[in-house]
């Protein structure tokens, strides 16, 4: 990501293949958020259920295709 792509004010959904400890995803949502735009949502193919990293997200809407729990 470049931070001349953002725009203050864009709406960003943040896409992402796997949400395990979530890291990633907040440190790309600090970026945009620094740049004066809105992160509206989290969509991932795979998440690991067990790590509950969706919890790092607050009220941010978040999107898995596939959820995954260890036995």
């Amino acid at each position: 990501m470049h931070a001349e792509d953002l725009k203050p004010g864009s709406r960003v959904l943040i896409v992402d293949d796997l949400l395990a400890t979530g890291g990633t995803c907040e440190a790309i949502a600090s970026m945009v958020r620094k740049e004066g735009s809105e992160v509206v949502g989290f969509a991932f193919v795979v998440e690991l259920d067990d790590l509950k990293a969706r919890a790092k997200f607050g009220d941010t809407p978040v999107l898995s295709l596939v959820h995954y729990e260890g036995e």
